[in-house]
């Protein structure tokens, strides 16, 4: 292990916080919301321990090349066994995250109507706003995500969603988009929404910074797993990026057990998550294992998605998550409302794509793994994003109207 390249703190993972059915309403005006610490765990608390990987060594070339490829197997080797990575990027810091965050809290806020003139459902919602109650979790549409969630252990079982997630999502687009591609729509220029000036420098600042970490793992995880170190990197050029924030209403959703976002995994390539203002993140490792996230101020996680599982022909896999409403949420909520903080919970996520037009296909050694040929057949990355649109309801043929 490379210890020059880790910090000293680690992200602790807990098991699940129970998923309570509060029916009742979980607040009154001038009231706190009830966190119901009364009822019991649903399985006793454990902790699983990753090391949390620091980027300043590669990105400022003070390590030597072999330490640089010890460092690529261990990103490589995370990724592998639990489709997650945690990052310390000197480009990320802590007040960019308290601007960006700032400022999504006050753009959810607004009135419906002011955030309905930002979306465009035609282009798949590929840009601008989303609003709740379209997005359609996967696992609610397929018998075979809900047959693997009825047999995962009672500790570990995913919540299955009676619906459409209860989050709005903002997408704003990141980087250069190719001049001619087949998927016009997957590249649409970038939604600004009015009265807010800084918004452009805000996103494109913050949304940049987080790109790049993307891209540094991106080189590193394919140094470590015997790759080019640009095999990826290469294919990402001019991709389809976004910032994609969601936005919940907690005020409205703060009930203990309510289902934020529901399991599914990213059609993308790479995930990239900056640390959110209210816990309620959980994600599944390999063997299954369903963690909630604690992660350290100034850190960043990055999660496997369906298209880094396409190019390595499943030697690692897309990763499984959720967000709920738990009781560490509840507690942060009334913190924020003592406080007299925004309610909304907003995620800072960048999604990092393979550009539309790029084909997948298992690359190098992954093509030669029994089966990869035939679960992952070549496609234009364009088609396959096209085809998860359809599956949860965000193409412009499937999604409702407002």
């Amino acid at each position: 292990m490379l210890h020059s390249a880790l910090c000293p703190p680690k992200l602790i993972y807990d098991r699940p916080e129970p998923c309570i059915d509060v029916s009742a309403d979980s607040s009154s005006a001038g009231a706190s919301f009830p966190v119901a610490d009364e009822q019991p765990a649903c399985s006793p608390s454990v902790g699983l321990d990753l090391p949390v990987i620091d980027l300043s060594p590669f990105l400022q070339r003070s390590i030597s090349d072999a330490e640089v490829f010890r460092l690529s197997q261990q990103i490589a080797d995370s990724l592998h066994k639990t489709s997650c990575l945690i990052v310390r990027d000197p480009r990320v810091g802590i007040d960019d995250s308290d601007e960006f965050l700032d400022m999504l809290e006050r753009y959810f806020a607004q009135s419906l109507q002011a955030k309905l003139a930002d979306s465009r459902p035609q282009l798949h919602y590929q840009v601008g706003s989303t609003p709740e109650g379209v997005e359609l979790p996967k696992c609610v549409m397929d018998p075979a995500m809900q047959q693997a969630i009825a047999a995962q252990p009672t500790a570990h079982r995913a919540t299955l969603p009676q619906g459409p997630d209860c989050k709005w999502r903002f997408m704003w687009r990141l980087g250069p988009r190719p001049a001619q591609t087949s998927y016009a729509e997957l590249n649409s220029p970038a939604i600004i929404p009015a009265g807010f000036p800084n918004w452009e420098h805000t996103m494109n600042s913050w949304g940049t910074k987080m790109l790049a970490a993307v891209e540094a793992v991106a080189e590193l995880a394919a140094n470590g797993l015997g790759l080019p170190a640009a095999a990826f990197t290469s294919l990402m050029e001019q991709g389809p990026h976004l910032l994609a924030p969601t936005g919940c209403n907690l005020e409205e959703y703060g009930r203990v057990g309510t289902c934020i976002a529901g399991f599914h995994y990213d059609l993308n390539f790479l995930t990239i998550h900056g640390r959110a203002r209210f816990p309620g993140l959980f994600i599944w490792l390999r063997d299954g294992t369903r963690v909630a996230v604690k992660m350290p101020a100034g850190c960043l996680l990055l999660q496997a998605g369906k298209q880094l599982e396409w190019l390595t022909g499943g030697h690692i896999r897309a990763g499984m998550h959720e967000v709920l409403c738990t009781q560490a949420t509840v507690r942060a909520m009334n913190e924020a409302k003592a406080a007299g903080r925004s309610l909304w919970r907003v995620s800072s996520t960048v999604f990092g794509h393979v550009a539309s037009d790029r084909i997948l296909v298992p690359l190098g050694p992954f093509a030669l793994q029994p089966g990869a040929a035939s679960q992952y057949p070549q496609v234009a990355a364009g088609a396959q994003v096209q085809q998860e649109l359809d599956a949860i309801r965000l193409s412009s043929n499937t999604a409702r109207p407002q």
